[in-house]
C-alpha cells in the first residue's frame, strides 16, 4: 500500500477525472488523500480518498467562473487563456504548495498526483528531486509538452510535417516566449522563486516536462507525434469511461431516440455554460430546419420553451453511457472529457473552444480527422457563425470518414486500460525503502514504500496521422 496525495484545482471538469483515478487505487489498497475544494468533500469521500481542503485564498465557486473571477468576462482565445492562467492557476499555486507541503509533514507522501493545471505542482516539481516526493503529472488536458514537433501549447495550432513545420514551430515558439507569453512567465518564475527558493526552469506550461512521470488521459491516436520526448508519457486512455452515469430520471422524450432521424447532441459542459447563447441556442437554431433531432444539454441551466425548436428536446443533465450509443454527431466546446466519450462511441464531433485547453482540444479534432472545427468570426464578439455550425453538421453526416476516424480513434481508447493503468506507473516511481524519500521542508525523514516490479514503460509519441 503506498502513501497517495492526489492534487486538483477546484474545477468540476478537473476533479471529476480525478475520482475515478481516486476510486481505482483505493480499490487497489492505497491510502488516498485528495487535495481540492470544499465543495467537492462528499464527492471525494464517497470515492473512497480522505479530504483534504485547499486553503481559501486557492478555493473559489466553478459554478459560475465569471463570478468568482469579474475580470476574465469577454476574453476568448490567446487573451482569454493568459489571463486564466495568471489568476485562476498561478496566483493560487503558493497556497496549493503550502498545502502539499503540510499534508507531506502530517504523514510521509510516497507519491503527488497533480493534474497539470494544479501549479502547486509546478512549484513542487522546482525544488530538487531529492527534496520532494515523486510527482506523476495527470493529463486531463492535452499534452502541453513542448517539442521541435507542436507549435507551442495554448495557439490551437496543429502540427506541420517536415522541416518546414519545424522551422514555423521554432518561430512560433520564439515568438510565443518573447511577446505572447512573456508576461506570465516572468510571474511565473517570481512565484517560483517566492515560494521556493528556486528557479523555474521551463516555461510555465511545460513544466509536467519536470515531472517523475506523465499519466496521460488519451490515447496516442488523438496525440501529436513528438520525436524528442525526454519525459516519461504514459497514455492509459480517458479515466471516466466505465462508470455508468449518475441515477438520472431520463426525460419524457427519451422514447424520441428510436432510431427514426439523426441524433446531434449539443452542450456546452458544465462548466462553460453561463451563457448558452455562445453554443447550445445557436445550433438549436441553425438545425431547426434539418431533418435531424437536435439534443442538448444544459448543465443545469434553464431553457424559455420559446428558444426550443420543434426538432429539439433539452434536459440540464443526460445519462451519456445511454445517450451516446444513439448519437450520429456531437457538437461541443471542447471539453476533454466529452470529446473522448464521443471518440469511444466512434461519434464525430463538431469542436468550437476557443478558451482554456478547448482550443487545443478542437484543433486535434480536427487534425485527427474525427471531426471538424469551428473558430469564432472575427468581431463577432467571440460568437460562433450559426450557418456555419449547419454547414459543419451537414458534413458530419454526409461524410463517412469523420465517423470512420472517429471509430478508429474510439478503437484504441476501448482497449486502453482507463485509471488502472497508473497503477504500474505508480511502481515505476515510487522510490525503494531506505532510499531516502523526500519530505516537506522541516518534517522527519522517513522511507518511501518498496517498489514492485514490472514498472510501466513510457509510450514514445513517434506516430504519424493515418
Amino acid at each position: 500500500m503506498a502513501s497517495l496525495l492526489l492534487c486538483s484545482t477546484p474545477v468540476h471538469g478537473h476533479v471529476t477525472p480525478l475520482l475515478a483515478v481516486t476510486r481505482s487505487l483505493a480499490a487497489a489498497g492505497h491510502d488516498v488523500r485528495f487535495l481540492t475544494g470544499a465543495r467537492y468533500r462528499a464527492a471525494v469521500e464517497a470515492a473512497g480518498a480522505r479530504f483534504v481542503a485547499l486553503p481559501a485564498e486557492a478555493d473559489y465557486d466553478d459554478r459560475d467562473m465569471d463570478a468568482s473571477f469579474p475580470g476574465r468576462v469577454g476574453r476568448t482565445g490567446v487573451d482569454g487563456a493568459k489571463w486564466d492562467l495568471r489568476n485562476i492557476f498561478l496566483e493560487p499555486a503558493p497556497a496549493q504548495l503550502r498545502a502539499i507541503d503540510e499534508q507531506t509533514r502530517a504523514q510521509p507522501v510516497d507519491v503527488v498526483l497533480t493534474e497539470a493545471l494544479f501549479f502547486g505542482g509546478m512549484l513542487l516539481l522546482c525544488r530538487p528531486a531529492s527534496a520532494r516526493p515523486p510527482v506523476l503529472s495527470l493529463g486531463i488536458v492535452p499534452l502541453g509538452l513542448r517539442s521541435r514537433d507542436t507549435a507551442p501549447f495554448a495557439l490551437g495550432i496543429p502540427p506541420l510535417s517536415g522541416p518546414l513545420g519545424r522551422l514555423r514551430n521554432s518561430l512560433l515558439t520564439w515568438t510565443t516566449d518573447r511577446l505572447v507569453f512573456a508576461d506570465l512567465q516572468r510571474d511565473a518564475a517570481r512565484v517560483a522563486r517566492e515560494a521556493t527558493g528556486h528557479e523555474l526552469p521551463t516555461p510555465a506550461m511545460n513544466y509536467p516536462a519536470l515531472a517523475d512521470a506523465i499519466v496521460q488521459f488519451s490515447v496516442p491516436e488523438f496525440e501529436y507525434p513528438r520525436s524528442d520526448l525526454a519525459t516519461p508519457v504514459h497514455f492509459v486512455g480517458p479515466v471516466s469511461l466505465a462508470a455508468a452515469s449518475p441515477d438520472l430520471a431520463l426525460p419524457d422524450w427519451w422514447g424520441d431516440l428510436d432510431g427514426s432521424r439523426p441524433v446531434v447532441h449539443v452542450t456546452q459542459g458544465t462548466v462553460a455554460n453561463a451563457s448558452l447563447d455562445d453554443l447550445v441556442l445557436p445550433t438549436l437554431r441553425t438545425l431547426a430546419d434539418r431533418d435531424v433531432l437536435v439534443v442538448a444539454s444544459t448543465g443545469g441551466r434553464d431553457l424559455p420553451s420559446a428558444a426550443i425548436p420543434a426538432n429539439a428536446r433539452v434536459a440540464p443533465y443526460l445519462p451519456y453511457d445511454r445517450l451516446f450509443p444513439h448519437l450520429s454527431a456531437f457538437v461541443t466546446n471542447g471539453g476533454y472529457g466529452g470529446v473522448h466519450y464521443a471518440l469511444a462511441h466512434g461519434v464525430p464531433i463538431l469542436a468550437t473552444g476557443n478558451t482554456e485547453d478547448k482550443s487545443e482540444v478542437s484543433a486535434r479534432v480536427a487534425w485527427s480527422g474525427a471531426g471538424l472545427r469551428l473558430r469564432p468570426r472575427r468581431g463577432a464578439g467571440g460568437r460562433i457563425d450559426e450557418r456555419a455550425i449547419a454547414r459543419a453538421v451537414d458534413r458530419l453526416l454526409a461524410e463517412p470518414s469523420f465517423r470512420a476516424h472517429a471509430a478508429r480513434i474510439g478503437a484504441a481508447v476501448t482497449a486502453a486500460p482507463g485509471p488502472a493503468g497508473i497503477e504500474a506507473v505508480l511502481r515505476g516511481v515510487i522510490r525503494p525503502a531506505g532510499s531516502g524519500a523526500a519530505t516537506a521542508p522541516g518534517a522527519a525523514t522517513a522511507p518511501g514504500a518498496a517498489t514492485a516490479p514490472g514498472a510501466a514503460t513510457a509510450t514514445s509519441l513517434t506516430k504519424e496521422r493515418r
